[in-house]
Parts: structure tokens; C-alpha cells; sequence
């Protein structure tokens, strides 16, 4: 299949055009006849840098204007990072492709030190994650926790500047961008479970174009598409889009989805976790597995944090 041009409609921050051009130059491989070229634009989520993200409505900031270019017809995709997609897509699109991961973990950047457990008493972490956030003040209360916003390369200024004494990124970024020097080290599911999806991209397309979805189906990764939907799953039942601490990680393990997953209160009074392990052979039967460890932490008072949380 081969399309005379093919935009692909990107944030404008570099990871994103990194990703945007990713995507471009896999599908120039596949289609060599074909122009494929990129739609930049700015998002909310990009504009709006002074208010946590979760005071301002959500992830979902970040990929509106990417759906308007795609509903009036001036791009064909849209490529995301799979941990800032809303559990629940508007009516009309729909993503057919979750490419291979790169490391989904999260990332301890530091011009000082070289661990959290490094870290003195009262030093200053800057996340902008709730689930980051509620990990640090579970496991290290002693530090403080700052809002921190922008795009990668504006979260590392801050850090040089002196405001932060570490931060928190994903560590696929800094990988992407080429940053991996920066690394200070990369924390373990076991200390920071990752956000459902992160370190995936996800290719989002109308889906009344069903030969847009056909000519980008052969970038789609089985394992990760079984993974991460497993994830989306898990924290679509927990509230979808609500912003609360959650963290879902899969994995394939001898042949089975191996899902671990978390929901916790801001300040970490609560917190319940569990994980859960199945065959899955259909993308459908990785979101009941999300479903049943969702189910199983409501079971055990996850109802109680979402309802405590306004999310219910």
C-alpha cells in the first residue's frame, strides 16, 4: 500500500519531533514513493507551564490540537508518547499501532548525586508525575517533592540552574535525544513502577481512514501492543484519565503478560498494589487481564482512594 503524502501532525518539543521523525522515517522505508512529512504544532499542555498538569486537565492537554488537524483533514496521524494518551480516545480515532519499547523506567538525573539514596535530608526532587511524587514520599519522606514543567530539555535547564537538587524523567527521553549521559541511574519497577505505556509510542489515526491504519499497521510491536494495553486496561478501570497515582508495568514472561500495578493517594497514606499473570493471545484478553488486577485492587480498597480522590 502506498500514499502519494502522508502527514504525520507532532507536538513541537524535540522528544516529540524525535518521535514525529521516528515514525517518518520508518514509514519513507516502507513507502519510498511516498512524501511523508511533518505538521509541528503548539498543544495547551505545551503552553501552560506555571500549574501542575493535573490542576489543568490532564494529559489529555497535550494531544487536542493533534485531533482537530486530524478531524479537519490537514494531517492523516498523530504520534504520541503512549503514557500521555487519555485511557478513553475522543469518538473517531483510534490507534492501531504501539511500536517496540525503548526502557520504560524511570530516570534519577543529578549533577550532584548518584542515587535517591544519596540524597540528603530536605533536598529538592522536581517531578511533575503524582505517581512519582507519592513513590518519593513513600519510600523517602526526608526529601521534598517540587512541581516541575516544561519540555525535556527546560526540566534539564532548571536542574543546572540549581532549582532542583535532582529531577525524575522517563528515561526513554533522555535516551531518544540522545541524553543518556545524564543518567545518574535508572530506578527499578520494584522502587518506581512506570506509568501505563511509557517508553511506547502509539500512532493515533481517524478511523474512518481505514487505509490510513493499514499503511501504519506494519510498525505495530505484538509484545508491546499486548503490554501496554494490558496497562491502559488496569488504570482505565482506576479511573482513566482522572489524575491520581497509579503506576502499571507489563511484561512478557515465559510466554505470559506479567502486569504489576499500583493506585495511592497523593500524600502516600494509602497505598495498594498487586500483580497478576496470564496468556493472552488477543489484545482483548490483555485488557482483561488489566481488568482483573484492577478489579482485585478495588476488592482490597481502591474504591475508597478514587472516591476519597473525587474519581470514582
Amino acid at each position: 500500500m502506498s500514499h502519494a503524502r502522508l502527514v504525520i501532525a507532532s507536538r513541537e518539543s524535540r522528544l516529540a519531533l524525535w518521535q514525529a521523525e521516528h515514525v517518518r522515517d520508518r514509514l519513507r522505508s516502507l513507502y519510498p514513493t511516498s512524501e511523508v512529512v511533518i505538521l509541528g504544532m503548539t498543544t495547551k499542555g505545551d503552553q501552560i507551564l506555571d500549574r501542575p498538569l493535573s490542576t489543568i486537565g490532564g494529559k489529555g492537554l497535550f494531544i487536542k490540537e493533534l485531533e482537530v488537524a486530524m478531524a479537519e483533514g490537514r494531517a492523516d496521524l498523530a504520534v504520541h508518547s503512549m503514557k500521555d494518551v487519555p485511557m478513553e480516545l475522543p469518538e473517531g480515532f483510534a490507534l492501531p499501532v504501539i511500536s517496540a519499547r525503548e526502557n520504560p523506567r524511570d530516570a534519577f538525573v543529578s549533577p550532584r548525586y548518584a542515587s535517591l539514596d544519596e540524597l540528603p535530608e530536605g533536598a529538592v526532587v522536581g517531578t511533575s508525575s503524582l505517581r512519582r511524587e507519592a513513590m518519593l514520599k513513600k519510600r523517602y519522606p526526608h526529601l521534598k517533592v517540587h512541581s516541575l514543567r516544561g519540555n525535556l530539555d527546560t526540566r534539564l535547564r532548571k536542574l543546572d540552574e540549581g532549582q532542583y537538587d535532582a529531577i525524575l524523567l522517563a528515561a526513554a527521553g533522555l535516551i531518544r535525544l540522545g541524553l543518556e549521559s545524564r543518567i545518574r541511574a535508572v530506578l527499578a519497577p520494584e522502587v518506581s513502577l512506570p506509568a501505563p505505556g511509557q517508553g511506547a509510542l502509539g500512532i493515533e489515526v481517524p478511523t474512518g481512514r481505514p487505509e490510513i491504519a493499514a499503511a501504519v499497521a506494519p510498525l505495530n510491536d505484538p509484545t508491546t501492543a499486548f503490554c501496554v494495553t494490558a496497562e491502559r486496561a488496569f488504570s482505565r478501570r482506576l479511573g482513566g484519565s482522572c489524575q491520581i497515582p497509579l503506576g502499571g508495568y507489563a511484561l512478557m514472561d515465559n510466554g505470559q503478560v506479567w502486569l504489576r500495578g499500583f493506585i495511592a493517594t497523593p500524600d502516600a497514606s494509602k497505598w495498594i498494589e498487586g500483580e497478576i499473570r496470564g496468556s493472552v493471545a488477543t489484545l482483548a484478553d490483555a485488557a482483561k487481564l488489566g481488568d482483573a488486577l484492577a478489579s482485585e485492587l478495588i476488592g482490597r480498597g481502591a474504591d475508597a482512594i478514587l472516591q476519597a480522590l473525587a474519581c470514582a
